[in-house]
């Protein structure tokens, strides 16, 4: 009978280590670097969002009567919300339900306008600069820092001020002329940190026109932080049409916007509270869905965010 033989310690740490290996299940793939899960915070902004977007689209439908129709100026003025009119009337009986859905409709077209020429002129802007560089650099971003000193409400409010009525086109184009001093400051420094990377000089080494390289390959680059600085600018804008109504030189009667609203109920709040109540929780509830879901995008697509949470 033979003995039994023993395995030596080499071949025994070798065959656990086998079977650890056969045991131990496979780890899942580590996401790839520079992306992020969104979160449940920016699908429920994005959902609010479109919901405040689909209201604003849909209000001819939605709304119970014209904004402007005076029901009955002696015996519907200045009613509390009821079942014949949920948020109330106002002091010219007009339905405040109905302008509250018209008034989203000018108040998210002025903010969405207004940003999109801000970040169209500001990423033209900031490209050039970032792009040529040297002398060209240098006396674009001095012309920069003079417009950035000018305080932007003050400049539009002497703007607006000057031109009365001001029509719903001229108050998009002048908010967006007026914003779009920090976008163009961020696109120069990110096109600067893009024409430094080893595809770009590539391309430059090959040949490739001007127009053609900074289509292709600077400006798909430089996407995600103008998105997001559109995206946060739009609550912004928001705020800001809505204090130029308030003051009377933003959208004027009797178009409807939620500035105009609060402002027509802001006289006699003790009186009339649900006037200036619905519109200024409207104007809350949108710009707080806008950031959230700027700041969310943020921490999705933004590089330099992300850099610094690993580092942390």
């Amino acid at each position: 009978m033979q003995p039994p033989t023993h395995a030596s310690a080499p071949a025994e740490r070798l065959a656990a280590s086998g079977l650890a290996s056969a045991v131990t299940p496979p780890r899942a793939p580590a996401p790839p670097p520079g992306r992020r899960r969104l979160t449940s915070t920016f699908w429920w902004s994005l959902v609010l969002i479109g919901l405040l977007c689909a209201i604003a689209l849909l209000a001819p439908l939605l709304a119970p009567y014209s904004p402007t129709a005076q029901l009955d100026i002696i015996g519907l003025k200045n009613q509390p919300p009821s079942l014949a009119h949920p948020f109330g009337t106002d002091q010219y009986s007009r339905d405040l339900l109905s302008r509250m859905l018209f008034g989203a409709r000018i108040s998210l077209s002025v903010a969405l306008l207004a940003v999109l020429l801000a970040a169209t002129v500001g990423t033209a802007y900031g490209l050039t600069a970032g792009y040529f560089g040297g002398r060209v650099d240098a006396i674009m971003m001095r012309l920069l820092d003079a417009c950035l000193a000018i305080p932007r409400v003050l400049l539009l409010v002497a703007v607006l001020a000057l031109w009365s009525p001001v029509p719903l086109g001229a108050l998009i184009a002048t908010i967006g002329l007026t914003g779009w001093f920090e976008v163009s400051r961020l696109v120069r420094a990110e096109v600067r940190s893009v024409m430094g990377r080893e595809y770009v000089l590539a391309a430059r080494a090959l040949g490739t026109p001007g127009f053609r390289m900074v289509w292709r390959h600077v400006l798909p680059n430089v996407l995600n932080p103008i998105i997001v600085a559109a995206t946060l600018g739009v609550g912004n804008v928001i705020m800001l049409e809505a204090g130029l109504s308030y003051l009377g030189i933003g959208a004027r009667a009797p178009t409807a916007s939620w500035g105009s609203i609060f402002f027509d109920g802001s006289d006699a709040f003790q009186a009339t509270w649900w006037i200036a109540l619905f519109p200024g929780l409207a104007i809350i509830i949108t710009v707080l869905a806008f950031n959230v879901f700027g700041s969310a995008l943020r921490d999705a697509l933004d590089p330099h965010q992300l850099a610094g949470d690993r580092a942390r």
